[in-house]
């Protein structure tokens, strides 16, 4: 069997490689172009949090970012092109955060929680209420963006979860009927409620500091049902 390292380059490597959901404009941008690219996304995100993404106005995202309405079609497209550019975004970022972590030898006591607390980062950034708002609040309108997010960047990291459950399954340090099932709920337990929350808007979103606290919490109590007795 390929060890943890070696699956974990699978599946960064079928994420890294996979056609985006839609192909937006080929435009050559120099280092300003980029840079107005980024605040373009910026604002959008900005906007897409307080607005939601159906009501959100092309208009306010450019006067917050600067620059032209024609700036932002040509790179983007449109309102759904921005959208896209900002999933594509979080999962680079999700996957970039996973990557840096080598699973390979260590312990679940060790593993889980370092690699809890990196998607625990990635979770408390604002990209993160836009990302789930549009995918889950608003994905009955917008099923193509909703399902390209759950096809890439959750399934990413739950494969990289399962990949190593059933290998610390194979070698008897955890007691998991389905390594697959066991990385799902992993994941909700960590993130469940905070993703309803994202997804719903709602307001008093835990600090980072709780949610550490949190995720620790549900790392220990996974532990004591995954552990050999």
């Amino acid at each position: 069997m390929s060890n943890s390292s070696e699956l974990q380059e699978n599946v960064y490597s079928d994420a890294a490689n996979t056609s985006p959901l839609r192909v937006l404009p080929q435009v050559e941008l120099c280092k300003r172009g980029e840079i107005r690219a980024e605040r373009f996304l910026d604002a959008a995100t900005e906007v897409f949090i307080e607005k939601g993404y159906q009501h959100a106005r092309l208009s306010e995202i450019v006067a917050r970012a600067g620059g032209s309405l024609a700036t932002l079609y040509r790179i983007f497209g449109d309102k759904e092109g921005l959208a896209h550019a900002i999933l594509q975004r979080r999962m680079d970022s999700h996957i970039g955060a996973l990557r840096g972590i080598s699973l390979s030898g260590l312990p679940p006591e060790q593993a889980l929680p370092e690699m809890a607390m990196r998607m625990a980062a990635i979770m408390s950034q604002p990209e993160s209420q836009v990302v789930y708002r549009i995918v889950i609040g608003e994905g009955h309108s917008f099923p193509a963006l909703r399902d390209w997010f759950f096809d890439h960047a959750v399934a990413a990291s739950r494969s990289t979860l399962a990949d190593y459950f059933q290998q610390e399954v194979d070698a008897g340090r955890l007691q998991l009927a389905s390594p697959r099932m066991a990385a799902a709920q992993f994941y909700m337990s960590l993130f469940g409620d905070l993703v309803v929350r994202l997804a719903s808007g709602a307001s008093g979103l835990p600090s980072p500091e709780q949610l550490k606290a949190d995720v620790q919490a549900s790392v220990e109590l996974f532990l004591r049902g995954a552990l050999p007795r």
